[in-house]
């Protein structure tokens, strides 16, 4: 092709017996025309026979020249979204928020859009929730307020719990960061919590309360990828995933290595303690690796 940037969104086509299934036509980069950071106004639905990585999480995704797009064009069920509150809007940046950019424009609007293209689910034929980590940078339970308030309005696309019974959308929403304590008395929400990882359970939670867990690399481990794990770190490894397993929650590690050279090594000792989110801003690099390696 030629050097104008190019990228895939879909348009539905009709198989025989009548089924809708997702085919790809090659249109115009948005990003070509508006820039790197421009808004998912085309977002439709992942590629047919991309395999989704039920590991595969995207740091500071919105960090990627197509937020969202990207991740999911590599298969990725987890991305993340760093959030400002700025009166009655979630701002997305990382040191500060961007007044051009809204967790609803880059993430909300476009996974709903999806979801509906690809029968109530953002994977075709996978019936299975994706993760949107929302990392709140200010506004803490005000934050979660206008969450819990403005994911109603996308219906069964967002996963709620109702007298503590969860119904599965195609999107779970995960609130991290600068939040308020988990939601545990309200007969109906939208959001759950990124609980810490190590920590005790907090009185009266469960996992449907906080079904993430999640720590800095660094507060736990020394070991960043040059030669083997020592064997105690590595203990402490699957320990930690085994008890959280236990409980039934998810594990997390950030600022995990992720280097060239070294974040091999590291991928695959959180695949061997069976980490449930592998995180990278090395999004080609990981979805190469766990096709290669992950077998669950």
């Amino acid at each position: 092709m030629s050097s104008v940037h190019s990228a895939f969104v879909t348009r539905r086509t009709l198989l025989a017996g009548g089924a809708f299934a997702s085919a790809l036509t090659l249109l115009p980069d948005v990003g070509a025309v508006a820039g790197p950071r421009a808004a998912n106004t085309r977002a439709t639905t992942p590629a047919t026979g991309i395999t989704p990585l039920w590991r595969a999480h995207a740091h500071n995704d919105y960090e990627h020249r197509r937020p969202l797009l990207d991740a999911l064009s590599h298969g990725f069920t987890s991305v993340e979204a760093d959030v400002w509150l700025e009166g009655d809007e979630l701002l997305i940046g990382h040191a500060w928020p961007d007044p051009s950019r809204t967790l609803r424009e880059l993430y909300l609007d476009p996974l709903a859009r999806i979801a509906e293209a690809n029968g109530g689910w953002v994977y075709p034929g996978h019936a299975r929730p994706v993760r949107l980590l929302v990392d709140v940078k200010s506004g803490g339970a005000e934050a979660r307020a206008l969450l819990e308030d403005l994911l109603p309005t996308y219906g069964r696309t967002v996963t709620s719990w109702k007298n503590g019974r969860e119904r599965s959308g195609a999107v779970t929403v995960v609130l991290s960061g600068q939040q308020a304590n988990p939601v545990l008395d309200a007969p109906l929400r939208w959001t759950a919590s990124d609980g810490r990882l190590g920590a005790p359970m907090p009185a009266g939670a469960t996992a449907a309360d906080l079904p993430l867990v999640s720590a800095s690399w660094s507060s736990h481990f020394s070991w960043v990828g040059i030669g083997p794990m020592p064997a105690s770190q590595r203990d402490r490894l699957h320990a930690l995933v085994a008890e959280a397993h236990a409980r039934g929650q998810q594990v997390r590690f950030w600022a995990t290595p992720d280097t060239i050279w070294l974040r091999e090594n590291v991928w695959a000792e959180l695949l061997a303690a069976g980490v449930d989110a592998i995180n990278t801003d090395h999004l080609a690099e990981l979805q190469a690796w766990l096709l290669q390696h992950d077998r669950g």
